[in-house]
Order: structure tokens, then C-alpha cells, then sequence
């Protein structure tokens, strides 16, 4: 039977989520913990994959089990976390469609990405921020973010790929539903934070990171806040601004329809 889990994690300590010998990323020690509990090979599937240093709330895997009540995939996730919390936790499980795959039959995903913008950084933020030592300008960033709202080429926005078997490049045409900015008081010393939150049916490698980077330059007054037609238009990653550090960017949620 096929199995969906929802998947929350501090990605401070791992390389990354997908399995990588030689170092520890999310996926491995799932694989490595459920593969000793069921006393079987498990092989996973993930709604996105995401890099080294970056969160989760609502990741999603799916992998297949033999045929069981409810009641042991719950008695199942107990002992998984048990074995590999705090890090990482399995928030939810339950039984899934035959065909349900954690990728492709997901229809949208969302990402939020956290900044202090003030002088002082805040010591129990340092792993879950990017600490921004100046004043933004908010206004601008929300400006500049609508106009990534949409069906684009976001090459500019993305790492480059490498050719499929045939010479051809993997599309960066992605559809981006949502995208906007929110103050948020958030900050364990009473600081507010400024949260971006971007929804899109798919991304693309740095693709979250390289948005937070570039609004954040419009927001340093370093780009126009009309100046992301242009780096779209592009299709060069050079027009756009460094990516943002990855410990500020959470994977908030999938949406499967």
C-alpha cells in the first residue's frame, strides 16, 4: 500500500534533503530509520528537494508498505520519530491512492523566507533568519513581487541545469500563483521579522532564494522596484542578485489538490 507522511525538520544539521553518501541529508536517515524499523528497503519519494541548511514544515513523502491497520502507521511514526527527533519529525501519516506519487501529484507548493532588518542580529534567530543590519523598503518588495505573480521563464532566477540525454536544457518555465510580503512579530526579543511567502505550481533549484535575494537588493535601493520584468526578459542569471542564505527559507506546504 502506498503511504503519505508529512515531514517537519531543522535543516541546520543535514546537507540537503535528498540522499548523499558520505554525508547526512534528511533523506538518508528516513531511508536508514524506516528501512531498520520495517526490517525491509524503503525507497522514498519527496514533494521537492530542498538544500543544505534549509527548513521544513510540510515536506511530503510517500514510500510503499505491506498491507496494515491505520492504528500501526500511527504505532509507526511513533517509533520513527522516537528515533530521529528533534531534527526531524514525521508530523502526520496516513494511507494514500495507488497512484499518488509525493512529486508529481502535487499542484502547488509554498515556501516562506524570514528577515531581521534591523542593526542588531538576534542570537536565538541566527539559524532561522537572515539577519539584514538596515531598514527595508517593504513597500518596494511588495511592488516588486507582484510581477513575479504568473507564468515565466525564471532562468534569471534559477541554478543552471545540466542537458537532458538529448542535449536539450529542463524548462525554468514555472507558474508563480502568489507571492508577497507580511511583517510578522515573531522575534524572541521582540522583534518583528518581514516573512516572504511564494506559491508556485513548481520551483527550480535557488529559485526561492534568488527571489529574496533580488527584492531584498530593490529593498536596499540597489534595483528599481519595477526593475524584475527586465531581469525575467533576460533569461541570465547574472541579472539577477546573490541568492539569499538558505537558513532563513522554510518548505511551508503542498498542495495536492
Amino acid at each position: 500500500m502506498k503511504v503519505r507522511a508529512t515531514v517537519a525538520y531543522d535543516g541546520a544539521p543535514f546537507h540537503g534533503f535528498a540522499a548523499n553518501e558520505g554525508v547526512p541529508t534528511v533523506a538518508g536517515l528516513l531511508v536508514d530509520v524506516l528501512s531498520r524499523v520495517l526490517r525491509t528497503g524503503v525507497e522514498l519519494t519527496c514533494a521537492g528537494r530542498t538544500d543544505r541548511g534549509v527548513h521544513a514544515v510540510g515536506q511530503v513523502v510517500g514510500f510503499d508498505l505491506s498491507e496494515r491497520p491505520d492504528a500501526e502507521l500511527e504505532t509507526l511514526r511513533d517509533i520513527v520519530n522516537r528515533r530521529i527527533g528533534p531534527s526531524v519529525v514525521l508530523t502526520a501519516i496516513e494511507r494514500a491512492d495507488d497512484d499518488f506519487d509525493a512529486r508529481f501529484s502535487a499542484i502547488g507548493r509554498t515556501y516562506r523566507y524570514r528577515i531581521l532588518d534591523r542593526t542588531e542580529p538576534d542570537p536565538l534567530l541566527v539559524s532561522r533568519v537572515w539577519h539584514v543590519p538596515l531598514r527595508l523598503d517593504v513597500a518596494a518588495m511588495e511592488t516588486a513581487s507582484v510581477d513575479l505573480v504568473g507564468l515565466h521563464d525564471f532562468t534569471s532566477f534559477c541554478l543552471q541545469q545540466a542537458p537532458r540525454p538529448d542535449g536539450s536544457l529542463p524548462t525554468m518555465v514555472r507558474r508563480v500563483t502568489g507571492a508577497s510580503w507580511r511583517q510578522i512579530p515573531d522575534g524572541p526579543s521582540g522583534a518583528d521579522l518581514l516573512e516572504f511567502e511564494v506559491s508556485a505550481s513548481a520551483f527550480c533549484q535557488r529559485m526561492v532564494r534568488t527571489m529574496v535575494g533580488t527584492l531584498v537588493a530593490i529593498g536596499r535601493g540597489e534595483m528599481p522596484a519595477d526593475g524584475i520584468p527586465a531581469v525575467l526578459a533576460a533569461q541570465d542569471r547574472r541579472m539577477a542578485a546573490d541568492s539569499a542564505p538558505p537558513q532563513g527559507l522554510v518548505f511551508w506546504s503542498v498542495d495536492y489538490g
